[in-house]
């Protein structure tokens, strides 16, 4: 179980220091490779065990390089002003693409269930190679671009710190003897002789300056360069821990309801494979929800662990309702799926987004913006330890009933509302000591 958490930090470890377009394309076209060789298997008709326990293993690894990636996109674009919103919707995304698998998977499960992966599989290749095309990792890449489409005569430095070219932000200093040019920890000092107005240098100015042209250009390095940051010391930041180990039972009842909720809704309602797992896309629909809801009202309260122990505290009692009405029709039934949806995948989305942002980003890294990806990672990692471990409990305890399954699942949101009561009570003191900024998180 420990290895988990480690294998997911060490691929964020990895992501902080190559760039992240290609680090993520070459993990989605190593997943739709697996992915689809697991469902040649069908077409082949290969009955080795090991043949897809190894693609199973081989496929979930390279898919740790996926979330850490993409968190750390989205935290590079939008900053802390209305973070949880904006990731609580982009969020949406896990829930769409659960959608589709279902779809997709149900589609094919009686005639062929070999396209049920080989169509996913492609299709993640296919938006991997839209990645590598059109992925822009940072707004800086833009400013970059820019100002080297805009003199074609002239080259700039190459600006691309261990893979990231979007990290260099570009500072343009106006002085009475010479322009200065800061591109975060590196400056370049330019030095003018003759200046006469230039087009090559009409854009680089703002519209109310002197234009100049540049003829002289010395270039200094400084010795202040950000590190990426060790696995122990994402560690140490505060509240990595408790929201890693509070994924780790959030996203175990998340994963079980994704693997078993087809079945249960079969044997429950009486429906068959198909319908059972269209049936079933409406926990994802109402996964949307919660998501975007966690996010809204963390942002307006500054209170991210708080709005995550609520949510868990409400979904626990759910679950039992849901258990013991699902059986009376699909009225009642579609209804529980949407609230349980909610309350169950809005706590897990605001922790793998807005949070890991957050601590990615927290106040002790002192401006240290390279520590996104790692604490991405282990907090994702440590879920994927529930993940795995939800659909295995639940395999065991479904042949002593169903009513077992559901007992695990409150059981986990009530441990996982455990390890977040020593952050939400620091998050109560500080509200009532003095008001907190919403898009501040706490040092606990």
């Amino acid at each position: 179980m420990w290895n988990v958490p480690q294998i997911g930090s060490s691929s964020g470890i990895i992501g902080e220091r190559l760039p992240i377009r290609l680090y993520l394309t070459m993990g989605m076209l190593a997943s739709g490779f697996f992915t689809c060789l697991f469902g040649l298997g069908k077409i082949y008709n290969i009955h080795s065990m090991g043949f897809y326990i190894f693609i199973q293993v081989a496929n979930g690894l390279v898919q740790t390089t996926g979330w850490p990636s993409v968190v750390t996109c989205i935290g590079n674009w939008f900053g802390k002003g209305r973070r949880g919103l904006i990731m609580g919707l982009w969020n949406s995304h896990t829930s769409v693409g659960n959608i589709l698998g279902s779809l997709i998977a149900g589609h094919w499960v009686s005639s062929n269930w070999g396209l049920s992966f080989i169509v996913p599989g492609i299709i993640i290749a296919a938006m991997g190679i839209v990645c590598f095309l059109f992925l822009i990792e940072h707004p800086n890449d833009l400013k970059y671009l820019y100002l080297h489409g805009s003199s074609p005569n002239k080259s700039l430095p190459n600006l691309n710190q261990n893979g990231v070219n979007a990290q260099a932000e570009v500072h343009l200093q106006y002085k009475e003897n010479n322009l200065q040019v800061n591109i975060n920890q590196r400056s370049f000092a330019v030095h003018h002789h003759n200046f006469t107005q230039s087009y090559d240098t009409e854009l680089l100015l703002p519209k109310d300056e002197v234009c100049v042209s540049v003829q002289q250009v010395k270039l200094v390095k400084s010795e202040l360069k950000p590190t990426a940051i060790s696995f122990m010391g994402a560690l140490q930041i505060p509240g990595v821990i408790e929201f890693s180990l509070c994924l780790l039972f959030a996203k175990l009842v998340s994963y079980t309801f994704l693997f078993w909720l087809p079945l249960y809704i079969t044997k429950a309602a009486h429906l068959d494979a198909k319908r059972a797992g269209d049936l079933s896309t409406l926990f994802d629909v109402g996964g949307i929800i919660g998501a975007v809801l966690a996010g809204v009202v963390s942002d307006k309260q500054g209170k991210r662990a708080t709005t995550c122990a609520v949510m868990l505290l409400l979904a626990a009692p759910t679950l039992y309702v849901f258990s013991m009405i699902s059986e009376l029709g699909l009225g009642p039934t579609i209804v529980m799926l949407l609230v349980c949806g909610g309350l169950v995948n809005g706590p897990y989305a605001l922790i793998t987004t807005a949070v890991s942002a957050d601590l990615g980003t927290h106040k002790s890294l002192k401006g240290n913006a390279r520590a996104l990806s790692t604490v991405t990672a282990i907090i994702d990692g440590t879920g994927s330890v529930g993940a795995a471990l939800g659909p295995l409990l639940a395999g065991l305890l479904s042949a002593g009933g169903w009513n077992h399954v559901f007992y695990m699942l409150m059981a986990s949101d009530f441990i996982a509302l455990l390890f977040l009561l020593r952050l939400v009570t620091k998050e109560l003191d500080s509200s009532q000591s003095h008001p907190i900024s919403s898009v501040e998180l706490k040092e606990h």
